[in-house]
């Protein structure tokens, strides 16, 4: 397992897409760059392409190693759900021309990563995004929870690491 990474983060939305892209080396993260896909403007399915083709140039440009999305979570609103998955397959797919490898985070998941609780709010999230990457400017929302699940892959790869690393010394195979 290599120690340079360059992760991209996503936080799907069907309004607004999130995206973060971090470099990596060992378990330092640095900034590359951030912002949000702006998906507001026409029928359902235009967004969809706007999402998609937003996150498939995103992908060319930067060429991640690795996509880390937010999964989807149950909204009280089954609609608004099912357009949340929809938005998410659409960033997903848009992945695939580059194959990428993908790794979904639950959003307690990440927030528990990043704050320490869970139940963290956007702001509580926004706020430790710009301590941990040291930024001088807050990234919008959607960024921020971008970068949050890109940082909480970095977090999880240097688990499976050091869980790797103590089975092998442990002679487990």
């Amino acid at each position: 397992m290599s120690d340079r990474l360059r992760i991209l983060g996503i936080d799907p939305g069907s309004r607004l897409t999130g995206f973060g892209v971090l470099d990596c080396e060992g378990d330092a993260a640095a900034y590359v760059a951030s912002g949000s896909v702006n998906s507001v403007k026409g029928d359902f399915p235009a967004r969809l392409r706007m999402i998609f083709r937003s996150i498939a140039e995103i992908v060319s440009e930067y060429r991640p190693d690795a996509v880390a999305i937010e999964s989807v979570f149950m909204h009280r609103n089954p609609s608004s759900a099912l357009k949340l998955g929809h938005a998410r397959s659409a960033a997903i797919c848009a992945t695939f021309e580059q194959d990428v490898e993908v790794f979904e985070y639950a959003p307690r998941e990440i927030k528990q990563a990043i704050v320490g609780t869970g139940a963290a709010s956007k702001t509580q999230v926004q706020h430790m995004v710009c301590q941990l990457l040291r930024l001088e400017g807050a990234p919008s929302p959607d960024a921020a929870d971008a970068l949050a699940a890109a940082i909480c892959h970095l977090h999880q790869r240097r688990l499976n690491r050091q869980v790797l690393s103590a089975a092998m010394a442990a002679g487990v195979k």
